[in-house]
């Protein structure tokens, strides 16, 4: 790593300009006992001011303004600046505010200068915000380590985060309608297509539960957040909510119908349950087991009709104390 050179000033108390008292330009030595000299910062004066300041000013740009006790120790004992660069450069603070330097280089990449890797973390850093990207979501500096170890350059990140907004263009309608209903945007889907691990934390809970309500939608039914919340949290899929919703779309209607018949009322959150969480006793009415039990007997009833024993099927319902669910 190339160790900046901070360039010392000039020497102010070497010899005075004029011999005044008070002249801030002349030597220090005809200050009056115990002033402060015109020009100190910190107790330091001259080239030891001048030096202080720099590098102060430097590291503060590093977002490193805490080594400031650590740069004027170094000068009070005599060091000059270019060693206090170096000396710097090995503190706790410095290494982690450059962690991606010390992967670097165990894997044989050059040391990245913190001019280049600061300027590495704003392309970064606006690439994602054009994109409309979360906040939160990679715009902090440690947000980035794994992408400057990695050596991905400011022009491969932006073409990842290109063919991450491609795939949110090419989501399928009701996926869109899903996470326009949930109050996402573009760019939240965006961030999960580009880094689903990093993004699990902030949206990857809100995708799935996209996902299964877009299989809901796309069959014309009904997405109920709250409930495709609950199947998101307990693991389902998207392929095992398109097979479930497409069972509720084939025998809901005729469900629904069977127990309207026999003064009944089911309701397509018993349905829900009954086809994704028999026996779980977790959501919707809180009693899903019944839901279950009575998909059942509703399928009793239906094969009843058919076999045209419709009164043994009500008398069935009058010795079971019927079914309903609230």
């Amino acid at each position: 790593m190339k160790t900046p050179i901070i360039a010392g000033g000039g020497n102010s108390a070497t010899g005075s300009t004029s011999g005044t008292p008070g002249n801030s330009m002349g030597s220090i030595s005809g200050t009056p006992v115990g002033a402060t000299p015109i020009g100190t910062v910190n107790g330091l004066t001259g080239t030891d001011r001048d030096a202080y300041t720099a590098l102060t000013s430097l590291f503060d740009s590093y977002g490193l303004s805490s080594l400031a006790p650590d740069i004027l120790s170094y000068i009070q004992n005599g060091y000059s600046a270019d060693t206090i660069s170096i000396l710097l450069q090995n503190t706790s603070a410095y290494k982690q505010r450059f962690a991606a330097n010390q992967a670097r280089l165990k894997a044989g990449l050059p040391v990245l200068s913190p001019a280049d890797y600061i300027a590495t973390e704003d392309a970064y850093r606006q690439s994602m915000q054009a994109a409309g990207l979360p906040k939160g979501f990679y715009d902090s500096t440690d947000d980035f380590t794994n992408f400057i170890a990695n050596d991905i350059s400011p022009t491969e990140m932006n073409s990842r985060i290109q063919m991450a907004s491609q795939a949110t263009v090419t989501a399928s309608p009701q996926y869109t309608q899903a996470l326009q209903q949930m109050g996402l945007s573009s760019g939240d889907l965006t961030a999960y297509f580009l880094d689903p691990t990093k993004a699990a934390p902030l949206l990857q809970q809100q995708a799935n539960t996209a996902a299964i309500g877009s299989e809901a939608l796309a069959r014309g039914l009904t997405f109920d957040q709250g409930y495709a919340t609950r199947l998101a949290q307990a693991g389902f899929t998207q392929a095992q909510a398109a097979q479930g919703y497409s069972q509720i779309s084939q025998e809901f209607a005729q469900f629904q119908q069977t127990a309207q018949q026999y003064g009944q009322n089911y309701t397509f959150g018993q349905e829900e349950q009954a086809v994704f969480q028999p026996g779980s006793g977790t959501a919707g009415s809180g009693n899903d087991i019944d839901a279950a039990q009575f998909q059942q007997r509703l399928a009793s009833w239906q094969r009843a009709n058919v076999s045209g024993t419709y009164g043994a099927a009500s008398g069935g319902l009058s010795r079971h104390g019927g079914g309903q669910l609230s």
